[in-house]
């Protein structure tokens, strides 16, 4: 796919891995929907690219109507939908059973709505949009979804037992979305990072981020958001790629704690 003119969805666009995402597909002239919570953030991203370039939605991803809406809403600004990348997450640490008892169940539901009912929800709308565009391309192809999941779908720590669900779920759903979608000429990837350095990291002690970093094969660091957004234009761009889950992660494995 050429990216120079083409539109794309982008869940969690405001900060991370997605504005990352945003940057590079912005700078490859492409078009982009923010679809995130954070105002303030996605108005920076905004003022530094341009307002003919990126618009923003307030979007609850695991919310029906609002999604729905949403999409509707960026085929009337933009004319059409032809990648979405659902970056949009949550997370929790909590045990299946620990000192105070079971793990909740108000606390376990909201990160698998957020993180897989979302990814899904978002897709779903995206596509109907993306089976209306004309071929781009001589193989018949009309879109890219590319999803988010997480090394701890594969390698859940202790205490990340929601998040791990909802990460597998993702990496679970790749293939038989892109065999759905194979008759409208939808491709569906997953990309799988490891430990990214986002402003999450910023906030914890140097000696643990040492740590974290000490425990990746090579190169022996934490991955860039950057890098991510390499992987995601990639996809974009390489209309073979199909159906992959696409680990991102310096080849570390992650150990139970």
């Amino acid at each position: 796919m050429e990216l120079a003119g083409k539109v794309a969805i982008i869940t969690g666009g405001a900060s991370g891995l997605g504005r990352a995402t945003v940057e590079a597909y912005v700078a490859k002239g492409a078009k982009v929907a923010i679809f995130d919570l954070n105002e303030d953030n996605a108005k920076e991203v905004i003022g530094q690219l341009g307002e003919d370039k990126v618009a923003f939605w307030s979007v609850n991803v695991a919310d029906e109507n609002v999604v729905r809406e949403a999409v509707a809403g960026v085929v009337e600004k933009f004319g059409a939908v032809h990648i979405c990348n659902n970056y949009a997450g949550i997370g929790s640490a909590c045990k299946t059973l620990g000192k105070n008892g079971p793990f909740p169940l108000d606390q376990f539901m909201p990160i698998i709505n957020v993180n897989l009912v979302g990814t899904f929800n978002v897709s779903r709308f995206a596509a109907e949009q993306m089976a209306k565009n004309e071929p781009i391309n001589d193989d018949g192809g009309r879109g890219v979804i590319i999803n988010t999941a997480s090394i701890a779908a594969m390698e859940g720590q202790v205490g990340q037992l929601a998040y791990s669900a909802s990460k597998g779920g993702i990496v679970g759903m790749t293939l038989p979305m892109a065999r759905d979608l194979a008759s409208y000429g939808i491709r569906v990837n997953t990309i799988v990072p490891g430990l990214i350095h986002t402003p999450l990291f910023e906030m914890i002690p140097e000696e643990a981020y040492k740590s974290l970093e000490s425990s990746v094969c090579y190169p022996r660091r934490l991955g860039k958001a950057s890098e991510i957004a390499h992987l995601s234009v990639f996809i974009a761009e390489n209309d073979y790629v199909n159906g992959e889950c696409i680990r991102l992660d310096g080849a570390i494995r992650m150990q139970p704690r």
